[in-house]
């Protein structure tokens, strides 16, 4: 009897084992299906033209005679993620000689060497950033400082139609003049703000015309503590004020900033006497004190000097870094704006890669991204390091201008006030398409479907998986899903506006407005199997229990 007693309270023991084994199977593979990386969701921004690829860079391309130098120069940038190329175009050499009316022969503008910049920047598919300065010597009755503004600015504006109605839909972003509160921009005069504001009223007001779709960035200011009585030279912060209060507001898109850091890290904090990476954020208060707080900062210039230090103090006017400081500061300096300004947008580094007329013996030849050889220093590869995780959109909510989206080229930007962003992205013409690098589960677009819209045939890492309608008798904003479940890892997604058309719209318009991309649900709690095994558990324990107290252990 005592041996059957023995065998059973065993049996008992066995079985809660078997039980506890089988719980702990259960809880772990739960736990272990968990991501127990905290997942990170991109919260939309709600500024326009900051859901961007923040890696820019200024390049000198007009001043370099070789073709291949200057393919081989953009070839590095594309590599590194490098997005924008802010670029001089020097009115003096498009239009040397003054149009005459009564001469058709006269009116051609000389484009070439500046079409062939952007064409090998769209192969690259990268973005160019247009400034636009320097005028001809026949604009001016003075013409000792080239930098000086025209005498009549409707030359300018006239300048400005013309290049914007050339580039319409390639250049997509210009810049009207530079740092006019310095010498010798603003020329052998005092600068004016108010004048400057006339200046970029009339340029605005051309472009516009041209291109109700571009983009106008006003000059960007230098940064300088100077205030002299004879204002040729003029703090940044009193100028833009000034600009304000003449009416500046309604005749740019995007607020241009040159931001160096100097010898301070980025945290270093703001001051009205002080120069360092913060002190954007002095003009940006200004502008939020002018209701100008809806658009966005953009850096002219920005970043670190490494100049060596051999290199006496008096001759360092951007002061100096370690190289080490240089690369970890530029980058910090990017990373902190984009967590803390909701405003920051494309940073331009000062600058990419000179041509040659810049000596190792001048401080600012230490600016560089890309020597005059195309080594890379460390900073490159810093840079590069950066910008690879840009490429691939994550959980969140994307604008259609997301480094994420690639092959735009082809589609036509839309300033729209309603739309997210500010803008979107239009295309009517077949086969014209882009593409969304995603980790995530699902995606949804966000569109418009009305009396127009045309069809997008959705694919999935190569492979066709829907078509999109968007046709509909009214017009609305909507959100369509166009693929779920779809695994974790990185995937492709690409649109193509297909040639098939619904028969009841009256064109094939497609949009592209934004894009959000959730992760997967986390997996259901097993609630049934851990409250049967608890069951289990708790009956084998109580029968054990009553087995062990009603007999007892008994030793012979």
């Amino acid at each position: 009897m005592r041996r059957i007693i023995r065998t059973r309270t065993a049996w008992w023991i066995v079985g809660l084992i078997l039980m506890i084994a089988a719980l702990g199977a259960v809880l772990i593979s739960y736990f272990l299906s968990l991501d127990t990386a905290e997942v990170s969701v991109a919260e939309a921004r709600t500024i326009a033209n900051t859901d961007v690829n923040p890696y820019g860079a200024n390049f000198f391309l007009e001043r370099e005679a070789e073709t291949w130098k200057q393919e081989e120069t953009i070839k590095l940038a594309a590599e590194a993620g490098i997005g924008w190329v802010k670029q001089q175009f020097v009115w003096a050499q498009i239009e040397p000689q003054n149009v005459d009316l009564q001469d058709p022969a006269s009116w051609g503008r000389s484009w070439g060497k500046y079409d062939d910049i952007v064409d090998l920047c769209e192969r690259y598919g990268l973005q160019v950033i247009a400034r636009l300065d320097h005028p001809p010597a026949w604009t001016r009755q003075d013409n000792s400082i080239p930098e000086a503004p025209p005498d009549d600015l409707a030359d300018y504006a006239d300048f400005m139609y013309g290049f914007v109605k050339h580039y319409q839909g390639r250049v997509r972003y210009v810049q009207i003049w530079n740092e006019p509160n310095i010498y010798p921009e603003w020329g052998n005069r005092p600068v004016d703000p108010a004048g400057y504001v006339e200046m970029l009223k009339v340029a605005y007001q051309a472009a516009k015309s041209a291109d109700p779709n571009v983009y106008v960035l006003q000059a960007p200011l230098a940064p300088t503590l100077e205030n002299f009585a004879v204002r040729r030279n003029l703090s940044e912060l009193v100028f833009l004020e000034e600009m304000y209060q003449a009416g500046a507001a309604d005749y740019f898109d995007i607020l241009s900033v040159n931001a160096f850091g100097f010898d301070l890290p980025p945290e270093d904090p703001p001051s009205v006497d002080k120069l360092n990476f913060q002190r954007a954020t002095l003009q940006r208060e200004i502008m939020e004190r002018h209701g100008d707080g809806h658009k966005a900062i953009w850096f002219n210039e920005y970043g670190w000097n490494a100049a060596p230090e051999t290199f006496a103090e008096e001759d360092l006017t951007w002061k100096r870094v370690t190289k080490e400081q240089q690369a970890e500061y530029l980058l910090r300096g990017i990373e902190l704006a984009r967590q803390e300004w909701p405003w920051a947008g494309v940073f331009n580094i000062w600058f990419f890669r000179q041509v040659g007329d810049m000596s190792p013996d001048d401080p600012e030849y230490y600016f560089r991204i890309v020597d005059v050889d195309f080594t890379t220093p460390d900073v490159y590869d810093a840079i590069k390091d950066a910008a690879a995780g840009l490429r691939v959109a994550g959980p969140g909510y994307f604008e259609e201008t997301n480094p994420a989206v690639a092959d735009t080229q082809d589609w036509r930007v839309v300033i729209d006030p309603a739309a997210s962003g500010g803008a979107y992205l239009a295309s009517q013409r077949p086969d014209t398409g882009l593409s969304l690098t995603f980790a995530g589960n699902s995606v949804e677009l966000i569109t418009r479907r009305g009396p127009n819209g045309g069809r997008l045939i959705v694919k999935l890492d190569g492979r066709p998986i829907s078509a999109v309608d968007l046709y509909h008798p009214e017009m609305e904003r909507v959100r369509i899903n166009l693929a779920g479940n779809v695994g974790s890892g990185q995937h492709t997604l690409r649109l193509t506006v297909s040639s098939e058309a619904n028969e009841a719209s009256s064109s094939n318009l497609c949009v592209v407005d934004a894009f959000e991309v959730r992760a997967a649900p986390p997996p259901t709690f097993p609630v049934l199997p851990v409250a049967l095994l608890g069951a289990g558990m708790t009956l084998i324990s109580f029968s054990l229990y009553r087995e062990i107290t009603r007999n007892g252990w008994r030793r012979r």
